[in-house]
């Protein structure tokens, strides 16, 4: 039975990826604030501390596997918080347990971004110096400053930088042996998504992002491509992002990819 740490894993797709990993014989050291192993916030440094030292001990030092799903969305009332959890809350976790990963069977590592992840050039991201320098208080400076559009700023450019964080760390991950990807979900039929259908500011642009498969996705149809990340069918995907999303961002981007 492998180990593995779930952020995020008590709503929407962590908790479908949660029931999928667990079928699949995989035992879940789940991080989130409610409904965990671990129970942590990870918005500070405090509790992103916390929750690594609490997963550390209930593996023992040992980990076969992290997903990380923890996340918040543009309607977040402190705009801040879904800088620090979206990128913070990934980072500093993927970095923590790499020495415990290093020590498993087969390790890998999904990431949740976002299909937004590839909507704002990383060059053009205001957020990217700030995020990469491990400025928090910087970067949510620069969103809990940007007015009406701090929430799209805060989880647009918190997603791309996320992205880019995993890709630049691929070749280290890649020579110690350990698989790092990321997923980037489309509209999914989760609580965050329906907290910003209710959001006078972003309910409309959310309402008409209708993907050209006409539907949005079940948070399982996320757990299930998560789960073959984790498993051995998928030995040599690594430093990848895979677009989950019903084909809006070939529709909208056509000639980027």
């Amino acid at each position: 039975m492998s180990t593995i740490v779930m952020s995020g894993c008590a709503t929407g797709i962590g908790a479908a990826t949660r029931q999928a990993l667990e079928a699949a014989g995989h035992k879940i050291i789940g991080i989130d604030i409610r409904d965990a192993e671990v129970i942590a916030d990870l918005s500070s440094a405090a509790g992103r501390q916390q929750a690594i030292a609490a997963a550390l001990e209930q593996c023992a030092g040992t980990l076969d596997g992290i997903v990380l799903c923890a996340g918040l969305g543009p309607q977040t009332k402190v705009v801040g918080n879904v800088v620090s959890v979206n990128y913070f809350g990934a980072t500093e976790l993927m970095d923590a347990f790499l020495p415990a990963l290093k020590q498993g069977y087969q390790p890998a590592a999904v990431v949740i971004s976002s299909v937004a992840s590839a909507h704002l050039p990383f060059e053009k991201n205001p957020l990217a110096p700030a995020l990469e320098a491990g400025d928090e208080a910087g970067a949510r400076a620069i969103v809990e400053n940007a007015g009406e559009q701090g929430g799209n700023l805060a989880y647009a450019g918190s997603k791309n930088a996320l992205t880019v964080a995993v890709r630049k760390r691929a070749a280290d991950w890649g020579k110690a042996g350990v698989r790092l990807n990321t997923i980037a979900p489309g509209a999914t039929e989760t609580p965050l998504l329906q907290a910003g259908l209710q959001d006078p500011r972003y309910g409309e642009s959310i309402a008409k992002f209708v993907p050209p498969l006409g539907r949005r996705a079940e948070p399982a149809e996320m757990a299930s491509v998560i789960a073959f990340l984790m498993s051995p069918g998928a030995a040599y995907v690594h430093g990848a992002q895979i677009v989950i999303d019903g084909g809006i961002d070939a529709m909208m981007r056509p000639t980027e990819f």
